[in-house]
């Protein structure tokens, strides 16, 4: 079956002009620079937009410099590991865990930047591919992934976005970030939907080997010692709580990119895990009967790769403390970054409603929780579907 990749793909080269002049002349673009390059005045930054003939150029112009001043002005250190694993000339389809909108996906490709990888395409969803966003994000190499629609419209956005993926990685030889689930986990707890990789398996062979091994699935572990609106995850789960159901204001996802990319996050650690290979690919094919299973397997194995690398900071061992009244794990942090963490905790449970003894437990929680998850090994896919996710 043959697609119409234009309503999805990022900008080619060729249409990098047009979209400098439009966002050349976006008010909302300069302040946004205001913030992350208030050195420049806005005919420098006129000036540097104009200068813009390609997808590299804006991206080592504004993405690179603009998430380097995110890093600077908001996170204390920024580390990786693993990247020798990845070969520079390969194409990779990067799964992530996802706990914020842009800093997920646009850390790791200052990393490769720095690394000299090429970096990667991303999926970027349509809900925020409004007015300024749109050139920005297709200048970027961000290609969109349809939200809601009809159960037709679901099914065949799902099918012409798993063929764009997959003839990025084997036909273009470009590299493809996308998240291990739809929406940002929200409770501390990394989990790869099953719906995601059923995605990717619409475009590819019926020989489950052949299918996931062309894509070169590599697991992408991200941790932030101060999780990206940790108040506003912790907010949005005391309310389903008491309603049954959750409804995002108009505005809401916006607000969170800019909350995400704004607020305070301490340090900040991005492992590139081993690649999935073929090897492993037959053990599942071996030891499972259905195609769900299989599916199920591969979750796992991807769920594994993430926390086997996940880096624990000292505020999930203080907030999995101060949860079981314990201190158990005192060595793994000073009684200064206590301080500090019940501090920061106070202030963003200010900023909540509701019940605070329950919102205070909930945000524990989203810290508490990889050191469980870590320790006992307890990771289990979701039986949720990528097509019907809504979240971000």
């Amino acid at each position: 079956m043959k697609f119409d990749f234009d309503i999805i793909r990022p900008y080619n080269d060729d249409e990098i002009r047009p979209a400098m002049e439009r966002i050349s002349n976006s008010p909302e673009f300069y302040l946004v620079m205001k913030w992350l390059l208030p050195e420049l005045t806005k005919d420098e930054i006129k000036s540097k937009v104009d200068s813009i003939n390609s997808t590299y150029e804006f991206q080592k112009e504004f993405m690179y410099v603009g998430i380097r001043k995110v890093v600077e002005k908001t996170i204390t250190a920024l580390t990786s590991s693993g990247f020798e694993k990845i070969d520079a000339r390969g194409s990779y389809l990067y799964i992530a865990n996802h706990r914020d909108i842009l800093l997920d996906s646009g850390l790791l490709n200052v990393l490769l930047f720095e690394k000299k990888f090429d970096t990667t395409q991303i999926t970027f969803g349509s809900n925020l591919m409004e007015g300024l966003m749109v050139d920005v994000g297709k200048a970027n190499k961000m290609f969109t992934v349809f939200r809601g629609g009809t159960r037709k419209e679901m099914y065949e956005n799902s099918l012409r976005l798993s063929a764009y993926i997959r003839n990025a990685i084997t036909k273009l030889n470009d590299s493809v970030w996308i998240a291990q689930r739809a929406g940002r986990t929200k409770n501390g707890h990394d989990l790869t939907q099953t719906g995601v990789l059923k995605m990717f398996a619409q475009s590819g062979s019926n020989n489950f080997v052949a299918c996931f091994n062309e894509l070169n699935l590599t697991p992408i572990s991200i941790s932030y010692e101060y999780e990206p609106c940790d108040y506003f995850k912790a907010q949005e789960l005391h309310l389903k709580q008491l309603n049954g159901n959750y409804n995002k204001q108009e505005d809401e996802d916006l607000v969170s990119l800019i909350k995400g990319v704004t607020d305070y996050k301490g340090r900040i650690h991005l492992a590139a895990t081993n690649p999935i290979e073929e090897h492993e690919l037959k053990v599942i094919d071996e030891n499972n009967t259905t195609n769900n299973d299989k599916i199920k397997a591969l979750c796992l194995l991807i769920d594994q790769r993430i926390y086997t690398n996940y880096k624990l900071w000292p505020t999930h061992f203080i907030a999995t403390d101060i949860l079981d009244s314990s201190s158990k794990n005192a060595n793994e942090y000073t009684f200064e970054e206590k301080v500090k963490f019940e501090k920061i905790m106070a202030l963003r449970l200010e900023k909540m409603i509701g019940n605070q003894i329950e919102l205070r437990r909930i945000y524990l929680e989203i810290y508490a929780t990889p050191v469980k998850v870590c320790a006992n090994n307890t990771t289990t896919p979701l039986e949720t579907t990528y097509a019907t996710g809504k979240e971000i």
